[in-house]
Order: structure tokens, then C-alpha cells, then sequence
């Protein structure tokens, strides 16, 4: 009774979690199209505003990756129905925990060197090469935490899907 209650609690958690991870990525998604704008207008009005063509791509990136846990948590990615419909319902089972479990196991290895880059470029305090030389390991961190969320998403989809079949 203890552990379904504690599963209970956990799943709720991470739900929430995915949809403010859509929040955040809807917000990012805004700051592209705010500089994108700024940088029109700076251009008609005759002046320049350095490096918001790097910011539009950084926040472009940060909301890629917060979005993806998001949309995988409603069921928005792309799958092939047409191959699942032709299995019967052991083997298409067995097929998307072998799913699951693979894209568990490449967005942990995403999460795992996204979050070491992260940290070495924090340790050499790298700079990027665009105009404005921000220190790289700032718009890394969006990165690095939504490609966490995703491992995190499908780990929990894999143990929810694995769970059912037990």
C-alpha cells in the first residue's frame, strides 16, 4: 500500500514536472521571437544590439530541449502507428519497452555529456564567438537540464510500461 502511494505521489510529481518543462520551453520560445523582433526594429531604426542573433538560438535550443519531455508526456512525438497495428498485442509490448529502454538509454548518454559540457565549460570559462563572447556554459544549462528531463520522462515511461507487464 506504501510503495503504490509512493508511486502515486512520484508520478504526479513528474507530471508536473514535464508540463513546466513545456512552460519553460513555451516561454524560451517567446524570448526567440522578442529578439528576433528587436533585432528588425534595431535594423530599421539604424542601430545594432550585439549577439541577439545568438541569444534567438540559444533560447531556440533551450526550448527544443524543454519541450521534448513535454511533448513526449503527451504522446506528441511521431510513432509508427502503421507497424504497431500489424502486431499482436505480446509482441507489440515487448517492442516498446525495447523502444523505451533504447531511448532511455541514448537521452541518459545525451543528458550525461550535455551535462559534462556543461561543467567543463564552467571549469575553463569558455566564451562562445559571437559578437557579445557570452560565457558558453550560461545557455548550456537549459540544455543540459532539459535533456535531463527527457532521460528522466522516458526512464519513467519505460518503468510504468515494464511495471503494467509484471
Amino acid at each position: 500500500m506504501a510503495f503504490s502511494q509512493m508511486i502515486k505521489v512520484l508520478n504526479i510529481f513528474l507530471k508536473k514536472l514535464y508540463r513546466y518543462s513545456g512552460y519553460l520551453a513555451a516561454f524560451f520560445l517567446i524570448l526567440v521571437a522578442v529578439f528576433i523582433l528587436i533585432g528588425v526594429f534595431s535594423r530599421l531604426f539604424g542601430f545594432y544590439i550585439r549577439g541577439l542573433a545568438e541569444y534567438s538560438g540559444y533560447c531556440m535550443a533551450a526550448s527544443t530541449f524543454f519541450a521534448l519531455a513535454f511533448t513526449f508526456s503527451e504522446g506528441g512525438h511521431i510513432r509508427i502507428t502503421l507497424f504497431l497495428e500489424k502486431m499482436n498485442f505480446k509482441i507489440k509490448k515487448i517492442f516498446e519497452i525495447w523502444c523505451l529502454f533504447v531511448g532511455s538509454f541514448f537521452s541518459g548518454f545525451l543528458a550525461f555529456y550535455f551535462t559534462k559540457m556543461l561543467i567543463i565549460s564552467f571549469k575553463f570559462q569558455e566564451r562562445s564567438e559571437g559578437a557579445d563572447e557570452i560565457l558558453i556554459w550560461i545557455p548550456q544549462i537549459p540544455v543540459a537540464i532539459g535533456s535531463s528531463i527527457l532521460f528522466i520522462c522516458l526512464l519513467h515511461h519505460l518503468i510504468l510500461k515494464v511495471s503494467k507487464n509484471v
